[in-house]
């Protein structure tokens, strides 16, 4: 099926955000500055600024930033001449005031971002970012834990005003079938509500996630990019580009940017390559919120349990975002469990 070059996919990059896991939150603010200028200079639509779990998620559970989110978004602004300035929310981390806070810093959009099951919970957050005039969108994460025809329910995002309700795979658990429920969504959505999705790449669909759901879109879809992201896992923009070709995805931007944005002032910030490997597998064979895996392999080194037994329990138990102190309870287990099994063989 050929890309419909007419309509153009609109590209938001979560380096500064979804990226702020793979650093443990430790972006300086000359980080901020350069990386929002090479995407800027690429010609993405937005660049989405804040702590990796939203605005106020900087804690003892989450991780401490180096900065702020409001001196991250100011850093931000003061660079950026096209990209829209955008940023995330989670209700019950951060609050109406932190928004309000974001936006007099120069944040001009917002994705409320819920649990798949619980979008109910952001009715408030997104009616209040609609009055403050910002670009709103819902985010349903873990969207791999909700038969596609529940999640199409939790669509009601736009009734509270969203402008763009995104299918989200956070774990990079769906396989091709992501679009099934991102289908859904789309179908129960109004006319002019866009819908987007943002697909991790654990195991190797979150290209074809996004690229499937460009070619089934009937909107200027959205579609989240970077390589730089949790455990660089996203889909990546300039994997999409396929503008060379008679039947390129419309997006607007320039590959060369692109790469230049990654190489330059992103790649030397990495403390692993940008791969599929055996951790990442495992965060997608078990289901498992992205966020968990720095978090995992901290306890890893505590407790002496492979990173990939503490994921595969996580998911055993369907943890879900902002439950990362859970990792704490898990390992311990896992250790008490090796104990006993080794005290049996003994006897």
């Amino acid at each position: 099926m050929p890309f419909d070059t007419e309509k153009r996919i609109y590209v938001q990059d979560v380096t500064l955000r979804d990226g702020m896991h793979a650093i443990r939150h430790q972006y300086g603010l000359d980080h901020i500055k350069a990386i929002c200028k090479a995407l800027d200079d690429a010609r993405v639509d937005a660049i989405e600024v804040a702590h990796g779990d939203g605005l106020a998620g900087m804690s003892f559970n989450y991780g401490f930033a180096k900065e702020t989110d409001l001196d991250y978004i100011e850093a931000a602004a003061s660079v950026l001449e096209h990209a829209k300035l955008a940023t995330l929310l989670l209700p019950g981390i951060g609050t109406v005031e932190d928004l309000r806070e974001a936006y007099e810093a120069g944040a001009r959009s917002v994705r409320v971002a819920t649990h798949c099951t619980e979008a109910d919970i952001s009715k408030q957050h997104i009616e209040y970012a609609r009055n403050l005039g910002m670009d709103v969108a819902g985010f349903l994460m873990m969207a791999h834990m909700t038969p596609p025809e529940q999640l199409a329910e939790q669509a009601l995002m736009e009734a509270y005003g969203a402008h763009c309700v995104y299918v989200t795979d956070l774990g990079g658990a769906p396989n091709a079938g992501c679009c099934r429920p991102f289908q859904g969504v789309q179908r129960r959505a109004q006319a002019e509500t866009q819908t987007g999705i943002h697909a991790h790449h654990n195991l190797s669909f979150g290209i074809a996630n996004s690229d499937h759901r460009a070619r089934v879109r009937r909107d200027p879809g959205r579609c989240v990019a970077c390589r730089h992201g949790r455990r660089r896992r996203q889909c990546a923009a300039r994997d999409l580009h396929r503008g060379r070709r008679p039947d390129g995805l419309n997006h607007g931007c320039d590959l060369f940017g692109l790469m230049d944005a990654a190489e330059e002032p992103v790649r030397p910030l990495q403390d692993r390559p940008v791969r599929v490997d055996r951790e990442t597998l495992a965060l997608g064979y078990a289901g498992v919120y992205s966020s968990f895996l720095r978090h995992a392999e901290t306890a890893s080194d505590t407790y002496g349990i492979d990173t990939r037994e503490i994921l595969i329990e996580l998911g055993k138990r369907r943890m879900v975002g902002g439950q990362e102190d859970m990792i704490v309870d898990v390992a311990p287990d896992l250790v008490k469990e090796r104990e006993g099994g080794d005290a049996a063989k003994g006897e």
